[in-house]
């Protein structure tokens, strides 16, 4: 029996619609990580706190994060690891922390990484082997942050009671392709997974995480086995919530756009293979990621086109409705997370399209054997 196409773009306009709402509710109860005054910058009593940061290759960007790291209040070390770099890294960063006793570049002097390992988790893990502090922080180094970004995700993470916490930074984009897809990156959680319920029920299936900025209590990062627990996964920030859950420990993300900032890509290359990277397992197999590419585009890039090229009025508006829906969740997500509102929100079909693209040429790469980041192949 064939479907009426006036239902089916009815179908798509509420169902964009009700997902809509739902963004505005997720947004409007997210916590948030807000910087502390400027006396105030103490994590508590008794609270030791190692900030750790892997880099490789980072000579253009540990010039920018690290002296923010060094900055911060609360920090007790400071531990940098060389993860074989090729570049500056080292000497960059040996010449920023000379002068602070908190901190420490450490060096693999060619360790290879064991059989099963990436090279991110293995280079946290020794980072977390090596650190002293019963509060650990983990930064990338595309990150800056405030002074008081670590007090301040310390004291959310106690009042909220997890031991995981990942303040999500503000995403800053300067390239037609990261202008496009980035935003995607909070919006599809804050669109998809309902924030109260996923905090009261901490179902691992509902489990979101940023490696970012993502700070733990150490006693129950090691008890799930630290990086070792993901040291395979691609997406290792999501491993690592969802086995943190899985063992009864409870994890959070919140809106941290106003305690750091995080410029992933610096170009359009760079966030192509990114993403094409990890888009083959972000949702636990190719087929699961095909199926989301799919619904995206149902419900985001179908109505905008029944809107501008049906010869059926109605259809024409429940087209216009879907397109409306998706742009106004984008713009409460935006606005919430402190990225760019205007002309972005008004490109959402156009940003799914790129991203069902990008997933799309992850597959035939992970399948081809092609992946890497870093230098290095992925399998």
């Amino acid at each position: 029996m064939r479907i009426p196409l006036r239902v089916v773009a009815a179908t798509l306009g509420l169902a964009a619609t009700a997902l809509a709402v739902g963004t505005l509710r997720n947004a409007r109860s997210l916590p948030v990580a807000q910087p502390s005054s400027g006396a105030d910058t103490s994590p508590g009593p008794d609270t030791t706190i190692s900030v750790l940061l892997p880099a490789r290759n980072e000579s253009g960007n540990i010039e920018r994060c690290l002296p923010t790291l060094l900055s911060l209040h609360g920090a007790t070390e400071i531990l940098v690891l060389d993860d074989q770099s090729t570049d500056d890294t080292a000497a960059i960063a040996k010449r920023l922390v000379e002068a602070d006793p908190r901190a420490a570049v450490l060096q693999d002097n060619g360790t290879s990484i064991p059989p099963g390992w990436l090279g991110k988790s293995w280079a946290c893990e020794r980072l977390a082997q090596a650190a002293k502090g019963d509060v650990l922080a983990f930064v990338d180094a595309d990150v800056t942050l405030n002074p008081s970004a670590l007090v301040s995700a310390v004291r959310l993470m106690r009042e909220l009671n997890v031991d995981m916490i990942c303040p999500y930074p503000e995403q800053l984009t300067s390239t037609p392709l990261t202008r496009l897809v980035q935003p995607l990156l909070q919006w599809s959680w804050l669109t998809f997974i309902p924030v109260t319920t996923s905090m009261d029920r901490q179902l691992p299936s509902m489990a979101v995480g940023n490696g970012q900025f993502a700070v733990f209590n150490a006693p129950a990062y090691r008890s799930v086995g630290g990086h070792a627990a993901v040291a395979g996964d691609v997406l290792e920030d999501v491993g690592l919530a969802r086995a943190m859950r899985r063992a009864g420990y409870r994890t959070a993300v919140v809106d941290g756009s106003a305690i750091a900032k995080c410029r992933m890509y610096e170009t359009d290359r760079e966030l192509a293979d990114g993403y094409t990277k990890s888009l083959w397992a972000a949702s636990g197999s190719e087929v699961g990621a095909l199926g989301i590419a799919g619904l995206l585009k149902l419900l985001y890039v179908l109505p905008p086109l029944f809107a501008a090229t049906s010869r059926d009025r109605n259809v024409r508006a429940w087209g216009a409705v879907g397109y409306a829906a998706g742009v106004a969740s984008r713009v409460v997500v935006a606005r919430k997370t402190g990225q760019r509102v205007w002309p972005e929100a008004l490109t959402q079909p156009l940003s799914v399209t790129a991203f069902s693209a990008l997933t799309v040429i992850s597959i035939w790469r992970h399948r081809r054997g092609e992946l890497q980041w870093k230098g290095r192949p992925l399998p």
